[in-house]
């Protein structure tokens, strides 16, 4: 029989043990087989090399990022993601920011900035502007503790799977550093008139956005899922490099990245490792990015046509729209803030809209000489999408924070719901459309055949 002390102490190594085998041997030190991976950008099939610390795969058609090392992939990530709630929670304790003006201030909190919305009949920006600041962050990092925790036990833990699936889809919403801009922004926009002090949470949010930001890049998809599943199946039999897999009748897995031989009697196949919906091409793409495009075109009428908030100085509402607000910034001399504000909100959106609908256009034309030129035109449209809600985040802290009855308030405008879905439907436009299509050779034109002679000659 062993003591508890004894007991401990095995327990201790086990874990000790459990937790190397996940975090300090990378995949390629634990399988002497290639490990294929199907590039998600252009479907191009290339086997892993073996990685260090710091390096990366890359496609060698595309250029697409397969994989990137970490050291210490768990440790990290667990302890960037633990630092980084603690600073969101410190960050929705305390005072963000404090105006005051003639005698008369405000003082709100981070989570106000959502809450005044409501009050305004504006319960939909206030949801997208709490869900992207605070709940969907708290969530992913929540979820990257629980991953890691069962990772560095060597014992998975409930809904392991369902948690790591949900990450990828998580990252493109999760905007603390746009915020960030957005909450810098407003703070110019009014220091000229009033002042203003800054709280606690306003600095444990720029601590919290950074970490975040670290804590997503920190991710390494690859070791996590091959951590998980102790292992990795062998790809189909008969899967060959330097061919697309698609043309072999295989599908590469957007999530965990394996390589799947969907079942042909299965209508809707899925990933044997981690159960993600697998789509050689994304099932009418172009249709649904075009209706996604067309409905963010109808929004951005009206974000542009209606004020975006209204500003009531000494009793006298004065009406300000994207544009609007563009210029009383230059004439306040502000040059640099309006230029990010005009490129946030009309370079990009526009920039946005017409990148997609160019994409889509010659989706169908496309060759390998210029698809490299339109695949990092994607990736950049894909990039910048969000970065469009500073100017809601503006309005938000405005709409907090300026509330100083008859002698200077603002209230949101109709503008402002418009120009928030604009910038979700070309977000959601831009997942819509399956990159994979810009590499795909068209089909040779049917060639015609005329008779001579009663023979046959090609045409």
């Amino acid at each position: 029989m062993m003591t508890r002390p004894e007991l401990a102490k095995a327990r201790f190594r086990k874990l000790a043990a459990s937790a190397s085998y996940a975090d300090l041997s990378p995949p390629e030190t634990r399988t002497q087989r290639r490990r294929l991976r199907a590039c998600h950008e252009c479907d191009w099939v290339s086997a892993l090399p073996p990685l260090e610390s710091g390096e990366k795969a890359c496609c060698p058609r595309c250029k697409h990022t397969l994989v990137k090392r970490h050291r210490y992939p768990a440790q990290r990530s667990m302890a960037l993601a633990i630092s980084a709630l603690v600073a969101l929670v410190l960050a929705v304790s305390f005072p963000f920011v404090r105006f005051s003006v003639s005698g008369i201030g405000n003082e709100i909190e981070l989570t106000q900035t959502a809450t005044s919305l409501i009050g305004f009949h504006q319960p939909i920006v206030a949801i997208a502007v709490i869900m992207s600041i605070v709940i969907l962050p708290a969530l992913y990092l929540s979820g990257l503790i629980w991953l890691q925790i069962s990772l560095l036990i060597g014992r998975h833990l409930p809904f392991s799977k369902d948690v790591a699936r949900s990450l990828t889809h998580l990252t493109p919403w999760l905007m603390a550093d746009v915020f960030i801009v957005g909450a810098l922004v407003s703070l110019i926009k009014i220091a000229g008139i009033a002042q203003i002090s800054l709280g606690a949470s306003f600095w444990a949010f720029c601590a919290f956005a950074v970490l975040l930001l670290f804590t997503i890049q920190s991710v390494d998809a690859d070791w996590m899922w091959y951590s998980l599943e102790d292992g990795e199946p062998p790809a189909p039999k008969g899967t060959q490099t330097g061919r697309t897999a698609a043309g072999q009748g295989v599908i590469g897995c957007a999530t965990c990245g394996l390589i799947n031989r969907p079942d042909k009697k299965v209508d809707k196949p899925r990933c044997k490792r981690c159960h993600e919906r697998l789509h050689s091409r994304y099932p009418h793409s172009l249709q649904r990015t075009w209706a996604l495009l067309a409905a963010a075109m109808v929004m951005y009428i009206p974000a542009n046509l209606y004020p975006i908030m209204t500003t009531t100085s000494l009793g006298n509402e004065s009406p300000s729209t994207i544009i609007g607000g563009v210029v009383e910034l230059i004439q306040m001399g502000s040059w640099p803030i309006a230029l990010v504000i005009f490129i946030a909100s009309v370079i990009v959106p526009v920039g946005k809209l017409v990148a997609l609908v160019w994409l889509c256009l010659v989706a169908s034309h496309s060759s390998e000489l210029n698809a490299h030129n339109r695949a990092v035109i994607y990736r950049i449209t894909e990039f910048i999408g969000r970065w469009s809600m500073i100017d809601v985040f503006v309005v938000a802290i405005l709409v907090a924070l300026i509330r100083a009855g008859s002698l200077m308030s603002i209230t949101p405008g109709p503008a402002a719901l418009a120009f928030g879905s604009v910038v979700v439907l070309t977000m959601l436009a831009a997942m819509m459309f399956d990159p994979r299509l810009i590499w795909d050779t068209p089909l040779p034109r049917r060639r015609h055949r005329t008779y001579v002679n009663q023979e046959p000659v090609d045409g």
